[in-house]
Order: structure tokens, then C-alpha cells, then sequence
């Protein structure tokens, strides 16, 4: 038997099997003709067929009622969705698992006068649990999306309680092409949630653990320092390789690795190989690496497990396939002991490697300037890094435990940097250091537009008279016409603002300037006014040694 040749059909019906989908509702129609004859030919489902979509969506109902599981009910385009909407509000106060799988036109012919259609994608609004739209796929990227869209509205039936949700399924012509012989191999992603040590499925994770000797842990941003108990911290640190930037904190058992954006950039094949981890586990939020990204993306892990409280799928490196519901640190705690004791050799070969690579050596620059603050902080001290190529350089230089780091990480703008390290610093008995580019502070300078701080502020700020980072596309053309409006170039310095907003103000132009002005900056003593340090760089040599230091390490 063949099935339809729609990868996205495919990726639906081999994830429903999966995840053990048994009863299907489906009513007729031509557009989802090709979604209904592959159900109909996989012996693993009970289809039963319903005209009515209205009656549908209820027979729906008392099948996932008379079962407990979830049961998929698939319709053809336009108005026969609709007709589930009694169906789906019922299923949504009634805490009911229920699939609604609609077929639909290509987004390009709605609203065109063409034949059945209507703006399908989200139309149960708040009555469903979750809405998706599949691609129609026709890269690798678009499978991995699909995938992971079909993944996560299956889960979401049962996660935190019981509910419908929606996928929506553009199907273009032809709609009668059954090619396909086999379903696909699919990445199936499954949630756990509240376990205990006392869960069958809990032993199950720990079983697998023990079996990869190649283990890593990565961390992602964490504004918070926790303290491991001693007696957890050696169990578990020798049995992973712990990777996290200055963005993760205090929140690791141990001292983790830290300088792997450059040591990942060069890396041989061989060696990228040989690092690869088999299971990856992360907590926290973002990662700035975008050499980590890139390594784990085109080496991936047999398994990757995510930890977080709210349980949701984060696929950062396109590969998870476990989402532990729990805060991590108590799932750390739990494991500790249960790791098999032998030795493991992967932690050593990646602090081995990663000592290798040295910390930057430069003339005077913008990452001169940052590594040299970095050096001379007093502790403990906070250290506010704006976006963009602040919180990038910051990562290549080692920063004290005793030195807090935050970064709006959450989207990664730069609006609101100077305005989030200000309120911090409000509530802060800390020193609060602020490391900006000359675009954030510039974009932000309301920031300073009220009475809400003290002297416990110092700014360093940066300005190369334009968007640094944006030097480094690939392709740009510094002669280009377009260069002045992608790099925003400007004139501008920020004395006349930092005068009148009482700050003491200090300027930089060159290497002799800056010892002295950083020893007075990084005075862990009181000052009478808060202070701006207004260091100047050159943009096009700010980029040519940031070239020149990653060609040195490969």
C-alpha cells in the first residue's frame, strides 16, 4: 500500500502512530483526501467515518471519553472546519484530548476567490489548548519544524490538564499522488512530568543516562546563584562535561567550561568529532554561542533531554527528544547518586582542549577595553552587559564567580539595556558596572531621564560611531551605498547628556588615556556621583582584530 507523497501528511500520521493515536474521526472532501487515505491505510488506527463534521467532533468526544486518550477528528477545508467549533468549545470545558486536523489551500490563494477558503490557521482562538500550522515541507529545516509543531500540539493534549488543540495542514496540488511505500523514521519527543525516584519511568531515564559515556550538560542564562551541596557537587560534576557562559552564573556543581565559542570555531573535524557529546541535557535559557549552536546543530546527540519547570519544547539544536518537567536543580540532586561510578574520560579531553585556548592579547580596542575591565573588577560586583558584540567579547575573557552577570537575553534587542541595568542597580548595594555600545546607549538614553539612581552606577561605553557587530556580515561591503544605513553610523558623543545628568565623565581616545581612567572607574570605593566612561575605538579595526584572533586559533 502506498501512501501520500506530502511530507507533512507523512510527518502527521507516522507522529500520531507514535504516540499512540488510535481512533481517528474522518469526514470526506477532496482537500484532505490525501491526509484521510494515509490514516485510512495504517492498520495501527480505527478510522471511523462521520459526514457530519458537526456530529463528528461529538462522536469525537465519546470515543476519547469511553478510551481516556486522545482521538483525532481530520476535515476537508473552508466552512467544514467550522462546523467543529461546538465540538471543540465542548472539549475544551469538558478537559477532553482532541485532535481537529483540517486540511487547507495554500495561503497564497486565501481570501482569493478561490474554492473553500477561509483563514483557517488559529480560527478556534482561546478554545483550543494549542494551534499550529504546518509547512508544506520542502527543505530539511521545514521537515525539522513540522516535526516539531506535530510534537508539540500532540503533547499539549494532556499537559497540565486535558484539551483540544489544532493542526492545520496546507495541502497544494496535486492532492492524488500516493508514492510513498513506507511512513518515515520520525524524531518523537516525550514529556515527563512530576517524577519521583519511585516512577518506572524515572528508572528508565537513569537506565539510559548510564549506557553514553559522552555526556554534556549546557546552561543557558540563569539570574540566580545556586549553591550545590557539597556532597552533590563531585558526583555530579565528574560525569559530565559542564559548558555555560558568564550569562549562566553560579548555577553549576563546579567549575565549568566557559571559553567554548572560540574553542569550538577552532576545532578540527576530527576534533569536533571526537567532542561530539551522545546525550545532551540543558537547563537555563538563551545561549549567546553562535559556534555551540552551529557544532550541536551539525552534530547532534543521540538523545537530548531539557529541564525546565514549565516543561515547554525548546528545540535550540533541532534535536530534543525528552522534555523533563521539574526544576533542574532538584533533577540534578536526584540523579547524583544514581550515576553508575566508573570512570569517564569525555570532561577531562574537553578542559584539556578548551585550556589550549588562549584568552585575547590586543592592542588598543573595543574588546581591549572590555577584557581589561573584566580583569579589574572589584568583587563582588554586578556586570551589565548590553547586546550585541558586549555581551560577545565579554564571553572571551574569564570573569570571576563573585561577579554577578545580566543581559536581556529574552529577545535580544538592545532597547532597554541601559534602562534594565539601571533598575537593577536601584535595588542593588552592589557596585553595577555597564558595559554599552554606542547604539544601545544612545537608543536608551531616557534611561538617565529620571532620579531613580545613585553613585553605585558606572557606564563604560563604548563608541566606534556605529553598529559594530553589523561589520562582521558576512558579505558586507564596506564601500556599499546600503553600509551607512545597516551600521547606523553617527557622530555623537554622550558628554553633554552625562554632564547634565550629573554623572562625573571621563574620556578615552588611546591606550595611555585608558590605565588611568580604568583604575579610577573600577575603585571599589564610594564615589560622589555615579560615572560615565566614554571609551572611543575604530570600528574597522575593532572588526579586523576580532578577525585576527579567531584566524590565530585555527
Amino acid at each position: 500500500m502506498y501512501y501520500s507523497n506530502k511530507k507533512n501528511v507523512l510527518q502527521l500520521v507516522a507522529l500520531l502512530k507514535a504516540h499512540g493515536v488510535r481512533k481517528v474521526v474522518l469526514c470526506p472532501g477532496s482537500r484532505n483526501a490525501a491526509i484521510v487515505h494515509t490514516l485510512a491505510n495504517v492498520e495501527d488506527f480505527i478510522c471511523y467515518p462521520v459526514t457530519d463534521e458537526r456530529s463528528a467532533g461529538f462522536f469525537a468526544i465519546g470515543l476519547s471519553l469511553q478510551g481516556g486518550g486522545p482521538v483525532a477528528v481530520c476535515c476537508t477545508s473552508g466552512s467544514a472546519l467550522l462546523n467543529l467549533h461546538p465540538a471543540v468549545a465542548e472539549a475544551f470545558y469538558q478537559q477532553v484530548p482532541l485532535i481537529v486536523i483540517s486540511a487547507d489551500r495554500p495561503a497564497a490563494w486565501i481570501g482569493q476567490m478561490d474554492g473553500q477558503t477561509l483563514p483557517q490557521p488559529g480560527v478556534f482562538g482561546s478554545l483550543v489548548k494549542l494551534s499550529v500550522n504546518l509547512p508544506e515541507v520542502q527543505t530539511e529545516e521545514e521537515e525539522w519544524f513540522c516535526n516539531r509543531l506535530i510534537n508539540e500540539a500532540i503533547l499539549e493534549t494532556t499537559h497540565h490538564g486535558k484539551g483540544p488543540v489544532h493542526i492545520n495542514v496546507p495541502i497544494s496540488e496535486p492532492i492524488y499522488r500516493f508514492t510513498a511505500k513506507a511512513l518515515p523514521e520520525v524524531r518523537v519527543i516525550t514529556r515527563y512530568q512530576g517524577l519521583s525516584v519511585y516512577d518506572r519511568d524515572y528508572n528508565g531515564l537513569i537506565e539510559r543516562l548510564n549506557k553514553y559515556n559522552k555526556r554534556m550538560v549546557v546552561v543557558g542564562q540563569m539570574n540566580l546563584i545556586y549553591l550545590f551541596e557539597k556532597k552533590y557537587t563531585k558526583p555530579l560534576y565528574k560525569h559530565f562535561t559542564w559548558l555555560t557562559e558568564h550569562l549562566g552564573n553560579r548555577t553549576v556543581p563546579g567549575i565549568p567550561i566557559k571559553n567554548f565559542d572560540a574553542a569550538v570555531y577552532a576545532m578540527t573535524p576530527e576534533r569536533q568529532d571526537e567532542l561530539a557529546p551522545e546525550i545532551l541535557i540543558t537547563y537555563g535559557g538563551h545561549i549567546v554561542s553562535k559556534q555551540l549552536k552551529k557544532y550541536l546543530r551539525n552534530h547532534p546527540p543521540r538523545e537530548h533531554w531539557h529541564i525546565a519547570a514549565d516543561g515547554k519544547i525548546a528545540d535550540l539544536y533541532g534535536c530534543l527528544t525528552t522534555v523533563i518537567e521539574m526544576d533542574p536543580f532538584e533533577f540534578l540532586e536526584k540523579i547524583a547518586f544514581l550515576l553508575d561510578n566508573r570512570p569517564i574520560s569525555y570532561p577531562l579531553m574537553w578542559e584539556n582542549y578548551c585550556k589550549t585556548i588562549p584568552e585575547p592579547e590586543l592592542p588598543y580596542s573595543e574588546m581591549a577595553v572590555i577584557g581589561k575591565l573584566i580583569r579589574t573588577l572589584p568583587q563582588p560586583s554586578a556586570l551589565h552587559l548590553a547586546n550585541s558584540s558586549t555581551v560577545r567579547y565579554a564571553q572571551l575573557f574569564a570573569v570571576s564567580p563573585d561577579v554577578e552577570v545580566c543581559c536581556n537575553r529574552g529577545v535580544n534587542g538592545i532597547e532597554g539595556s541601559l534602562s534594565t541595568a539601571i533598575g537593577y542597580a536601584a535595588a542593588s548595594d552592589k557596585l553595577n558596572f555597564i558595559v554599552i555600545g554606542d547604539l544601545s546607549f544612545f537608543y536608551d538614553m531616557n534611561a538617565l531621564w529620571n532620579r531613580n539612581y545613585s553613585a553605585n552606577i558606572r557606564i563604560l561605553l563604548l563608541n566606534n560611531e556605529g553598529g559594530e557587530i553589523f561589520h562582521t556580515l558576512p558579505g558586507m561591503d564596506g564601500a556599499s551605498r546600503s553600509r551607512e544605513f545597516i551600521t547606523a553610523e553617527h557622530r555623537t558623543t554622550a558628554k553633554g547628556w552625562a554632564e547634565e545628568r550629573g554623572f562625573i565623565y571621563r574620556k578615552v581616545t588611546e591606550e595611555g588615556e585608558l590605565e588611568e581612567a580604568m583604575k579610577d572607574f573600577t575603585a571599589s570605593g564610594a564615589a560622589p556621583k555615579p560615572m560615565i566612561l566614554e571609551v572611543f575605538t575604530d570600528k574597522e579595526k575593532d572588526t579586523a582584530l576580532l578577525r585576527e584572533y579567531y584566524h590565530s586559533l585555527t
